[in-house]
Formats: structure tokens, sequence, C-alpha cells
């Protein structure tokens, strides 16, 4: 068979240049999208704090677990998120990150007591926590070119750190428009748009088998 055939019957030939960087784009749009959604929900909530007090009656020292319980929950088991993603594939880390990281925004939402909400932003935390070290391993894998790299890696950056004054904005702006739940409400349909979108132009790593401190993570 020719190599004429055997292209055609593969259905499409290598990709072109011009394929290949629209395919990067979408990957960088992704992640930067997944680091924004992250980064915001550390400061998202700061404006709702009070709202959040009245409604579902916090204390002083309850409310200020509003944002340490996420905090603790995400930079925890960071090192354990980060091996997730070595052992499991960086594409699947990012996939049970961001399932989890839904998950708990939709139950935060919905919450109608203290512990409920306090649950689901350590939930969040677990969420981003493996989501999070996706990020650069993925940017590092598909972008091989020396410049795109480095511009990818400029983009992140400037994502990470103009994402806490974003949430501030954000949560503002939610909190007077709709109500204290749409903090938390925001991150669902981004969360879909991205369990939809990422298996689509993601490919999935390298995969390292080995086992998970489970014990050192938690402690």
């Amino acid at each position: 068979m020719s190599e004429k055939s055997v292209t055609s019957a593969a259905g499409q030939g290598p990709p072109t240049a011009e394929a290949a960087g629209r395919r990067n784009g979408m990957v960088l749009l992704i992640v930067l999208t997944l680091q924004t959604m992250l980064i915001l929900d550390v400061s998202v909530v700061n404006i709702a704090l009070p709202d959040l007090k009245v409604a579902l009656d916090f204390t002083p020292t309850g409310l200020s677990w509003v944002l340490s319980s996420y905090l603790l929950t995400f930079g925890g088991l960071l090192l354990l998120g980060g091996r997730a993603g070595d052992v499991l594939g960086h594409r699947r880390g990012l996939l049970i990150g961001v399932t989890i990281f839904t998950a708990a925004s939709l139950l935060g939402g919905l919450s109608d007591s203290a512990a409920m909400l306090l649950a689901a932003r350590a939930l969040q935390g677990v969420g981003a926590a493996f989501a999070a070290p996706t990020v650069l391993a993925l940017i590092a894998t598909h972008f091989t070119d020396e410049k795109a790299r480095a511009k990818a890696l400029g983009m992140y950056a400037a994502v990470s750190g103009s994402g806490a004054a974003i949430g501030l904005i954000g949560g503002g702006l939610l909190t007077d428009w709709l109500s204290w739940r749409w903090v938390l409400f925001i991150n669902v349909p981004i969360g879909l748009a991205l369990l939809i979108t990422a298996p689509m132009f993601i490919r999935e790593t390298e995969r390292k088998p080995a086992g998970f401190d489970l014990g050192g993570a938690l402690t």
C-alpha cells in the first residue's frame, strides 16, 4: 500500500504547524483559565464575608475559616496533588481536580449552614491541590519551543499575579448584583467548560507508577 493510501486510510496526515499552533493556543487558554479560577478563589469570598456572616450566622472566629479552610487544604495537599499528576498523568490530574473543585463550588453555593460552607471550602482546596500542579507541567510538555514556552510562562505569571485583584473585583460585583452564593456558583460553568474542552485539546502525559505518601500529606 502506498504512503498516500496509508495517509488516506488514517483519515488525515500529520498536523500542520498552523493546526498545532491552534491546538497549543487552546491548551494555553485552558490552563490559564484554570489558574485564574484557582487563584481568584483565594480572595473572591472576601467581599462577601459580611453577607455570609448574616446569612449563615457565622461567629467572628468561624468567619475567618471561610478563607483558612480553603488555603489549608490547598497548600497542605499541594505536594500530594503534584505526585498524583506524575503517577496518574497530568491531564487526568487536572480533570480530577477540576471535578472536585466544581462539585465543591456547587455545594458551597447551596450551603444553608456555616458547617456546610466550611466543608465545601475545604473540599475546594482539595480540588485545587490536585489541579494546580498540572498547569506548569502541561505548559512544559505542550510548549517545546523555547520562545513559545517563555511566552506561555509569562502569561501564566501575569494571570497568577492578577488573580487576587480579579477575585476582589468580581466578588464585589457578584455580591452586589446577585448574592454571596454567586461567588461560589460562578466556578460551576467555568469548571464544566474546562471538563469538556480539556480532553479535546490536552494530550495525556507519560505516567510514572509510584506510591502515595498519604500519611505524610495528611500530617
